[in-house]
């Protein structure tokens, strides 16, 4: 089962733009710590060198739905801003939100970009599956050369399922980066990126190291 996790500083401040990038780094290594593939499918970029607004995740292998769930809700960083030192705010709040794949039979509705800007190879899967999976080249790796967006998609067992999830996939990731363009980031790339609830958090991160709480 595919999940997507996307980390939004929301309309924050560029603080929140600054805590976005390493909630991703940890994000990262702990699914890699519970044996979840997490691979970061998209970033748009904040304002300040080495900020995110929001971050888009795949989890594709492991225990996803239980990762996701851990996870998925405000998330807190305490510390001094890195930007205005004497600001007298300590408390900065960012989002994790799951929000649905599209699936193979999305992409029959979606914009399809144009084949010459397409780069598609076949990969082994690995992991569960059984032979199939595990011997033979069925998922897919599609990348939009114009972009440098690359989605994987290898949770079907025939390379043919796994192409057209992975094109359904890429076509809606263009979409949304298109609409973000457009809005000028004024508006949410994702219906959720502006709803960053602040209070009761997740997950709480401290000082510049971004230690998390036990």
């Amino acid at each position: 089962m595919t999940v997507w996790l996307q980390l939004s500083a929301g309309h924050g401040p560029p603080e929140c733009s600054w805590v976005v990038p390493r909630l991703l780094d940890a994000l990262l290594a702990a699914a890699a710590a519970a044996g979840v593939r997490a691979v970061c499918l998209d970033r748009i970029a904040g304002e300040l060198p080495h900020t995110l607004r929001s971050a888009l995740v795949e989890l594709s292998e492991g225990p996803c739905d239980e990762f996701a769930a851990g996870w998925c809700g405000s998330v807190l960083w305490v510390g001094r801003s890195p930007f205005r030192p004497e600001h007298r705010r300590r408390n900065w709040f960012v989002q994790v939100t799951r929000i649905a794949a599209p699936d193979a039979a999305d992409g029959d509705e979606l914009a399809a970009p144009r084949p010459e800007e397409l780069e598609i190879s076949a990969m082994r899967s690995g992991g569960a599956g059984g032979q199939n999976v595990n011997k033979r080249s069925t998922a897919v790796r599609v990348r939009h050369l114009p972009s440098g967006v690359e989605v994987v998609a290898r949770e079907e067992r025939t390379q043919a399922a796994n192409r057209r999830a992975a094109l359904a996939r890429l076509a809606w990731l263009l979409r949304e980066r298109a609409e973000a363009r457009r809005d000028a980031g004024l508006r949410a790339q994702w219906d959720a990126k502006g709803q960053v609830v602040r209070g009761d958090p997740r997950r709480v991160f401290r000082g510049p190291e971004f230690r998390a709480d036990d």
